[in-house]
């Protein structure tokens, strides 16, 4: 392990995090909120760290695949205590749910401990809210765009990074990747940002919602999320949450006009026929059960199944009160996701698309056991290694799914509750239903459960794997396969 280099590189992932936190101490000294002394405390200490790893001489310039996901898994949870310091000293919160607050915000989940946002200073706002857009692209995307001025190759960083079963650059190299995603994400940014403007929303709710939707995170300026909104802004929030939880790498295939390539995306058009089936099935479900109309229940159906599928966890209504069969479908959509190379959590939809081909497969191989049937994606076949490497995932999911579901009921609470809070952290995606539905939250957790509920947080947003290969028996001779 290059343990001098992987230090360094975490000094620049702290310096990186104390520059995102000067617009909140801006926005601070501004409002004379008070609140400057939390954001200074931590800038602080994050930028006397950083200059001290700038003390650190490196030789060896090379990173095994083990020092990039010690880089990714412990950058994460050093980004989250630092982060953390600004709610703890600014607002009634202890520590453990400050902690639990801002990993929520850095994984886009959105899931929250507080009651009264509205409550706080704009500068902690924007903090919570920013730590959506930081965390959506990741931190270390951005960090791997600049590591060549090192002399360092990002790519072990990178495959851990990225989210999805397959790690490809849409660029010869890894840092033109990040930057060329980067430009997409700013861009996407703000567009969205323009458009909530256009739609009467004030500056700084359109910038915080901005965070919340590129992120997919959910994070909210007003504690009744987006109640208090009309169908302009429903409208382009759902399109909004839609195209980011699409595959950044299709608009990459647009700039370049390879619509071909767009076409051929068995990703895309899986992902296209879910969210329009589930909208459509539950604008009817809700309008028969006497919801209101046809075009509030169809605003509504879309609102929250773009809101749920793209793990963004926004809510205009409290869809807990749905009839069982739309929350259901919902249910199910905790553990779709959106696509791979999004800033969506869950499966993701083309694990889900792979799964479905691979039982498609072993049929035909129960009525022809001698012939060969390859698992093809996009046109291409899949190596084997790839299939299982989804199969692994997909069983790893279900299997601390069900695991921390019972772990929730031990402490007394139904199956429902503690069901949607597992699927909600592990997917990234917010609200959940019953004790912790859109129109609550999870204070009432102990401690000690924050932490759990943090851990779990991070292994889906990091895709198991990476926390998984850091916390296990690790043998040199073997080697790591990202999957």
């Amino acid at each position: 392990m290059n343990k001098k280099l992987i230090v360094k590189i975490l000094g620049i992932i702290l310096l990186i995090e104390a520059a995102f936190m000067l617009p909140s101490l801006i926005i601070s000294f501004y409002m004379k909120d008070l609140s400057h002394t939390g954001f200074l405390v931590a800038m602080s200490m994050l930028i006397i760290l950083s200059l001290a790893t700038r003390l650190i001489k490196i030789t060896d310039y090379t990173l095994a695949p083990m020092d990039g996901l010690f880089i990714v898994g412990f950058s994460w949870i050093l980004v989250s205590i630092f982060g953390a310091i600004p709610l703890y000293i600014n607002t009634e919160l202890d520590f453990v749910s400050s902690f639990f607050e801002i990993v929520s915000g850095f994984t886009t989940t959105g899931a929250s401990v507080i009651s009264n946002i509205e409550a706080y200073p704009k500068s902690v706002i924007f903090w919570r809210s920013i730590t959506h857009w930081i965390g959506g692209m990741g931190i270390l995307v951005f960090t791997v765009s600049i590591l060549p001025r090192l002399g360092v190759g990002g790519f072990q960083i990178y495959k851990a990074e990225s989210p999805g079963p397959i790690a490809g650059k849409i660029q010869s190299t890894t840092s033109g990747s990040g930057k060329i995603l980067y430009r997409i994400y700013l861009l996407i940014t703000l567009l969205i940002f323009l458009a909530l403007l256009a739609t009467g929303m004030t500056v700084f709710d359109a910038a915080i919602h901005t965070f919340g939707v590129t992120g997919t995170g959910g994070f909210s300026s007003h504690s009744d999320s987006l109640a208090r909104y009309g169908t302009p802004t429903i409208v382009v929030l759902s399109i909004a949450m839609f195209i980011c939880a699409t595959n950044f790498n299709v608009y990459f295939l647009i700039y370049k006009r390879k619509f071909k390539e767009i076409i051929n995306n068995d990703e895309l058009k899986i992902w296209i026929i879910f969210i329009a089936v589930a909208i459509i099935t539950i604008a009817a479900c809700l309008f028969k059960n006497g919801y209101g109309s046809f075009g509030l229940s169809l605003r509504d159906s879309a609102l929250q199944v773009t809101s749920i599928s793209s793990t963004s966890g926004f809510a205009n209504t409290d869809f807990d009160l749905w009839p069982s069969f739309a929350k259901t479908i919902l249910f199910l959509l905790y553990f779709m996701g959106g696509c791979a190379g999004s800033t969506a959590g869950g499966l993701k939809v083309v694990r889900i698309t792979v799964l479905y081909k691979l039982v498609k497969r072993e049929i035909k191989k129960t009525i022809h056991p001698k012939a060969v049937v390859p698992v093809r994606l996009n046109g291409k076949n899949l190596s084997e290694q790839v299939v299982l490497g989804i199969c692994a995932f997909a069983a790893v999911y279900f299997f601390v799914f069900s695991f921390s579901t019972a772990i929730i009921t031990l402490d007394g609470h139904d199956i429902r509750t503690s069901m949607s809070a597992v699927a909600t952290f592990l997917s990234n995606v917010g609200p959940g239903f019953s004790k912790v539905g859109p129109t609550k939250n999870f204070t009432f957790f102990s401690s000690g459960y924050k932490l759990y509920f943090s851990f779990l947080m991070l292994l889906g947003r990091l895709e198991f794997f990476t926390l998984i290969a850091l916390i296990s028996p690790r043998n040199p001779k073997k080697e790591l396969i990202r999957i």
